[in-house]
């Protein structure tokens, strides 16, 4: 069944892309975009937020070293023309593009790309891009204190950039997410750059009302000939469902993230189904434990909790079946899955026996802190409460809104969280998130520490061969889930409605509201003119 969805959904995009192509682009008019995951932005700033609603906007107001190409399921060089690749496969000589102009009119040199990396490692401020930027040659040092400037960056001329990384990879998985978005060496310093942001991508910064929108218009001098062919994009915070709902119907907005209950209606709904694309993306939904709280110490409690909880259930019945359920960290649409793996049986009794091997035969009471979001927030709590219960597993349930639950991981301020991570689309960088050398704030949130999996992990990123590769990865992912670190819920499918005067969608399986907005276009049937 899951994998008919998937080519159902590779389907679909081939069918809008032929629609696509087959009309002649228009230029103007407006796009109205949502960002559905909370009520506000965390920041102008993207370098200091890892959270999807906030790369919605940055993504047209900001360009990395690449982009992701939806067609081609990878990414591809943005700022450069070419890359070179000598010293084993460890060093990377890029050609960059030398039409390439900032929003206040300078063009992108080797210079800006140096710092901005630099900026992004610096130790104190704790960025989450650190964790992609760390896989250049002695940008750890710089994180550490031990550095003022990444070794592993050199500067050949204005437009050549020499990258020596520490492990033989493609740069093109670690560069393509917008908080490595490349930021103005002269501007980006100031303290007004989080008021009016200067970004490279095709459209430049009007306005941030908080708790409202984000405007931005055209940039002129977009460096692909004839994009963007809108002259506007506005994106709107609207964290409900509901308003989502009747905005959608109402034609007040382009695109709309559903939900369970929204994905069964809208389907059942002949003026709407057409209206819907689905993709299988690359992100794991899960609950953390932290071990610092003593029963999550212990692999057997943790894997008790994955015996004592029937994921399929809840799958099928409270997320209607808009999810594909989780074996371990890795999911179906990464080169690294593994198809054999089977996931933890449903098994009461197991878990009550693990917990009394563990030392807690009458369970214990934990602090389960979330978020609303119906997908993997409360709603999923409150599923589940009872199932621990029933193995002696008390819940105290602490709710918190989206953007502070984000802080509240990375600070590791929390017994267990629920919550979505991007967990492709390279399976190396996903599960680096789990090597003992990544820090919390990266995004190791469980502080998880196991000597054989860094093992496994570390040989990957040496390994010529990428078969090789991909069979140390799927071992490394294997100890993972014998260890449990998590509660492994689902894989999430992707479902967003768009209206039939928008044209281009890519269906991005690394994140779906996450466009490349320059190929977006809307027709002269569009509302918004």
């Amino acid at each position: 069944m899951m994998f008919r969805t998937i080519a159902i959904a590779v389907g679909l995009g081939l069918a809008l892309s032929a629609t696509a192509e087959a009309q002649t682009p228009r230029k103007g008019g407006t796009i109205r975009m949502t960002a559905p995951y909370g009520s506000s932005f965390t920041s102008m700033d993207i370098h200091t937020s890892p959270r999807a609603q906030d790369e919605i906007y940055a993504k047209a107001l900001h360009r990395s070293l690449y982009i992701w190409n939806s067609a081609e399921g990878k990414p591809v060089l943005e700022l450069a023309k070419e890359d070179i690749v000598s010293g084993g496969g460890l060093v990377h000589t890029f050609k960059l593009r030398d039409d390439v102009y900032f929003h206040h009119g300078r063009k992108m040199t080797a210079d800006d790309i140096i710092w901005t990396y630099n900026r992004i490692v610096d130790g104190s401020k704790a960025y989450p891009g650190a964790r992609f930027v760390r896989v250049i040659e002695g940008a750890a040092a710089v994180e550490k204190g031990q550095a003022k400037e990444i070794s592993g960056l050199k500067k050949i001329d204005d437009f050549t950039l020499e990258m020596k990384l520490t492990e033989k990879v493609d740069p093109g998985f670690y560069f393509f997410n917008a908080i490595t978005s490349i930021y103005p060496a002269d501007e980006a310093a100031k303290e007004s750059f989080i008021q009016k942001p200067i970004g490279l991508g095709p459209f430049k910064f009007v306005e941030h009302v908080p708790g409202s929108r984000v405007v931005l218009e055209r940039w002129e001098k977009f460096y692909k000939p004839g994009k963007p062919y809108a002259d506007k994009i506005v994106v709107s915070l609207m964290a409900e469902a509901a308003a989502r709902d009747v905005a959608f119907r109402n034609k007040e907005i382009d695109t709309s993230v559903l939900g369970p209950a929204q994905y069964l209606a809208y389907q059942a709904d002949p003026a709407l189904k057409s209206s819907i694309v689905e993709v299988a993306e690359v992100f794991t939904r899960y609950m953390g434990m932290n071990p610092s709280f003593k029963p999550f110490a212990d692999k057997r409690v943790r894997q008790a909790i994955n015996h004592a909880i029937d994921a399929d259930l809840i799958i099928n019945k409270l997320v209607k079946g808009k999810a594909y359920r989780a074996t371990s960290w890795l999911p179906l649409t990464s080169p690294a899955y593994d198809k054999t793996m089977k996931p933890y049986a449903f098994d009461p009794a197991k878990a009550k026996q693990l917990l009394a091997d563990a030392g807690y035969p009458t369970g214990f009471e934990f602090e389960w802190t979330t978020s609303q979001n119906e997908s993997w927030g409360l709603p999923i709590v409150e599923a589940i409460i009872p199932m621990l219960d029933r193995v002696g597993i008390k819940v105290k349930v602490k709710q918190v809104e989206t953007a502070v639950l984000a802080e509240v991981i990375r600070k590791g301020e929390f017994q267990a969280y629920i919550y979505s991570q991007a967990t492709g689309p390279d399976p190396q960088a996903a599960l680096k998130c789990f090597h003992s050398s990544t820090p919390q704030s990266a995004c190791n949130y469980m502080n998880f520490k196991n000597a054989d999996f860094d093992k496994l992990l570390d040989q990957a990123g040496q390994a010529d061969d990428g078969e090789k590769r991909i069979e140390l990865l799927q071992k490394a992912n294997a100890l993972l889930q014998e260890e449990a670190p998590v509660w492994f819920f689902n894989y999430n499918k992707a479902v967003m409605a768009v209206q039939p005067w928008l044209k281009g969608i890519q269906l991005n399986a690394t994140e779906l509201t996450h466009q490349n907005v320059e190929d977006l276009w809307v027709d002269e049937t569009s509302p918004a003119k």
